[in-house]
């Protein structure tokens, strides 16, 4: 290995637990039986560090370690894997024996006669793990203070910071060995206020793949302001009406709306499968002219990104749509291998203990011709949403309910009153379809994104500009 970035993760998962690249070699060996298709060792040591502070006063704070080994071997369709977080050989042995029992007839897998290191670039910040204590409690007393100097009516703030720092090493039965170290922080900001009785409450989150120096005054400020912002508004705000209507989102954190809705249809198991709305559409159009969705893992610093996914292969900008038209799909090695198709890598797993699967990195939708305001004076009624709390999607066919924790009124070309308890109910692919209008303000979200699928999370990034989507079901509690 040339690079610290490389080197310091494999003397700490390999050199300090007496293990080298023949030890490698004989646990794919062990694992690779006649009819294996791939097999590969995961090292993983991932640090965890977090502080709480709520009621003025610093609750608690968190220190754990959890390392460990996945062998996995694929044959065909079938993926068996076995972990361990004893790095003995011994018990690393018997998992490969484990994993490698699957594969039983067919032709013989070839084991690399050595391994081919490949550099990764060094990181632009240091690795969480290397700040102090202090520093990081600093950090969260200040967003305290920051909150409850902003306005009156704020009754307590609750500010939590985590940092953790993965430490990986991949070696692969085509020989490539390759490690990483992949920092992430987020700072989080709860504001309640109270007012003539009535409390409102709301969560505002920063974060990237970067060291405590990421976290300025200047973006603490702005995430403070924006958690009481829309505590206020749900205090101020009047009910949601209900209907059909044309609802502009905002830019940034709203792109977790494409995230979840259309994104998930986009990755290759499910297009394998057969499940996904899109699958055999490639190359029709499936959104309005204009719209462009991309999934890059490639993007400086983003909580979604990677010098390489997790078997290995380098993320890259991948274009899913194209002026409407549907391009291309998220792959991991092994949903590429039995589609024939090229790994885009998307191959991402929650630990060591986990399978990957394809998954997004940062997904986003790309910018338009169009001002912000000349968008929202288009709209003769509707609604305009910034933020989202959560909601529940069906990946396999798009269909969405999604709760609206920050939006107003379009009255004749005008935002008007704040309201609450507005749903967004539709469906992905039919949105898509539906955009006649696209902003010229893309944005990132902040970076607190985080995506579960099949019982894993992993860390994601979302992005869009302000956009125009005709005719969602909005749900709220009275009549338009």
């Amino acid at each position: 290995m040339q690079t610290t970035a490389s080197a310091s993760p494999l003397v700490r998962l390999w050199d300090e637990n007496g293990i080298d690249r023949n030890d490698a070699r004989r646990l794919l060996s062990r694992l690779a039986r006649p009819g294996t298709d791939w097999a590969d060792l995961y090292f993983q040591e991932t640090t965890w560090r977090s502080w709480g502070f709520e009621e003025g006063i610093l609750k608690g704070g968190g220190f754990s370690i959890d390392r460990g080994v996945g062998l996995r071997c694929v044959s065909g369709e079938k993926s068996a894997l076995a972990y361990t977080s004893n790095f003995d050989l011994t018990a690393l042995s018997a998992c490969a024996d484990r994993a490698g029992s699957i594969a039983s007839s067919g032709r013989s897998a070839v084991i690399p006669s050595e391994f081919r290191p490949r550099v990764v670039p060094a990181l632009s910040m240091p690795a969480p793990d290397t700040d102090t204590a202090e520093e990081q409690i600093a950090i969260i007393e200040y967003a305290e203070k920051k909150a409850r100097s902003l306005d009156p009516r704020v009754e307590d703030v609750c500010v939590a910071y985590q940092t953790e720092c993965d430490r990986v090493v991949v070696a692969a039965l085509d020989g490539r060995l390759l490690a990483d170290e992949r920092p992430l922080s987020l700072l989080s900001i709860t504001v309640r206020v109270c007012s003539n009785g009535r409390r409102e409450r709301a969560t505002a989150s920063g974060g990237a793949r970067a060291g405590i120096g990421y976290f300025t005054r200047e973006r603490i400020d702005r995430w403070v302001q924006t958690a009481l912002d829309d505590a206020l508004h749900n205090l101020e705000a009047d009910p949601a009406p209900a209907g059909v209507m044309p609802v502009v989102l905002g830019p940034g954190w709203p792109g977790i709306l494409l995230h979840e809705a259309v994104g998930h249809g986009l990755e290759g198991d499910l297009i394998r499968k057969g499940t996904s709305v899109f699958t055999g559409m490639t190359g029709e159009r499936v959104a309005s002219p204009g719209v462009t969705v991309v999934d890059d893992g490639t993007l400086p610093g983003r909580r979604g990104s990677l010098h390489f996914d997790d078997e290995g292969e380098p993320t890259q900008r991948t274009v899913l749509i194209e002026d409407g038209i549907l391009t291309g799909f998220m792959h991991d090695l092994t949903n590429a291998r039995l589609l024939g198709a090229a790994p885009t890598g998307n191959g991402r797993r929650e630990s060591y203990a986990t399978l990957p699967l394809p998954r997004m990195t940062n997904t986003l939708m790309l910018a338009g011709p169009y001002d912000p305001r000349e968008i929202i004076a288009s709209v003769d009624r509707g609604i305009y949403a910034s933020r989202f709390r959560g909601g529940q999607v069906d990946i396999t066919n798009g269909q969405f309910v999604f709760n609206m924790s920050r939006a107003w009124l379009i009255e004749k070309g005008r935002i008007t009153r704040p309201i609450k308890g507005a749903m967004l109910i539709g469906s992905g692919s039919q949105a898509l379809r539906h955009i006649p209008m696209i902003g010229n303000d893309f944005s990132l979200d902040e970076g607190a994104g985080q995506c579960g699928k099949d019982g894993q999370h992993v860390p994601v990034g979302v992005g869009m500009p302000t956009v125009r989507i005709d005719s969602l079901t909005v749900g709220g509690t009275r009549a338009a």
